[in-house]
């Protein structure tokens, strides 16, 4: 179902690039006081999550962007208008990226669905009882959606929602290889490139030589200008895909659209610059229990509004909650 947007882009601001770098770069995050808990998966390795809010009060989980974290703009602002909107919530930081380094070479990716199963499952055992949601942004949203899509009817989720997402990967990728886009995409494989340096510094450290090894064996990464050459060096070799064509095509969420049974909301930017019209998903793609709310301007996880430069609103941080208490907890 395609849904009317009462978005609209603030004058100032009124250019996917600025809505997109605005509050990733200006937008100040003050300090949360966060509860830090460390759970260990059944591959003995590690996820760090961040608790923000009161007991007892419904739970959402967040899930950040690549090279998010609960640091993350969007992370920190959205979990502060939870809490006055009477939600927890609780970040997942994908492997690596709480802070430390994980413990074995994989670390996560676009299509990475066993944390966050693990994660809702151990949630669950826990407040067996207790209302639940899920929000992703951007790779979050679409690890997000890929899992609802598995899980089908097995989920106990009073809402989901999903922002910036990219549907399908192989399109999103050669998206960043053409005009300005290049920028984000330069940003972001030097700090995936880095990443993998120090990781390898650091399982050395810990005599994990094994897992050491699994990055050496990557080569040298410094030629790579490309998400399509990343993908195929480092994220297929990591994580089992035959090539990066064969990851894009597995791990893409618009294909599982159709199976998701959680009422679940999709917030997309026609203007994003890390896609193009054609990720959108075609209504007839989306099961009943998914939304399609699509903005004409907004960026990727920008969605700023108001006329006044030096009073910013940061729209997703009242359509969330406005979604989710639209939804049936109790």
């Amino acid at each position: 179902m395609l849904i009317e947007t009462n978005f609209k882009a603030a004058w100032w601001l009124n250019n996917a690039h600025l809505q997109t770098l605005y509050p990733a770069l200006i937008r100040p995050t003050p300090a949360l006081t966060l509860r830090r808990e460390r759970l260990i998966t059944p591959d003995h390795d590690f996820i760090d999550i961040d608790w923000y809010g009161e007991e007892h009060q419904s739970l959402v989980i967040l899930l950040h962007g690549l090279s998010g974290s609960y640091q993350s703009s969007y992370i920190n602002g959205l979990q502060r208008s939870l809490a006055s909107h009477g939600f927890r919530s609780v970040v997942l930081n994908f492997r690596g990226c709480s802070g430390e380094y994980n413990h074995t070479a994989r670390c996560y990716h676009s299509g990475e669905t066993e944390d966050i199963h693990f994660l809702y499952e151990t949630l669950r055992l826990r407040e067996p009882n207790t209302p639940m949601a899920a929000i992703g942004f951007s790779l979050g949203g679409n690890v997000l959606l890929k899992w609802l899509g598995e899980q089908g009817n097995q989920l106990s989720l009073f809402a989901a929602i999903a922002v910036s997402v990219p549907l399908l990967l192989d399109a999103c990728a050669t998206k960043l290889d053409q005009g300005f886009s290049k920028v984000y995409r330069g940003h972001l494989l030097g700090e995936l490139k880095v990443y993998i340096r120090d990781k390898y510094l650091y399982l050395q450290r810990l005599n994990k030589h094994v897992e050491a090894n699994k990055l050496a064996q990557l080569g040298d990464l410094s030629k790579i200008n490309s998400f399509w050459q990343y993908d195929d060096r480092v994220v297929a070799k990591l994580h089992g895909f035959e090539s990066s064509l064969d990851y894009y095509q597995r791990s893409s969420s618009r294909q599982f659209l159709k199976a998701i049974t959680v009422p679940t909301l999709l917030i997309q930017a026609t203007d994003d610059p890390f896609m193009t019209d054609a990720v959108i998903p075609r209504l007839d793609e989306l099961s009943s229990s998914v939304k399609l709310e699509q903005t004409a301007k907004g960026g990727h996880v920008g969605f700023v509004m108001g006329n006044n430069p030096f009073k910013p609103c940061f729209w997703l941080d009242q359509r969330i909650p406005e979604f989710l208490k639209s939804q049936t907890i109790y």
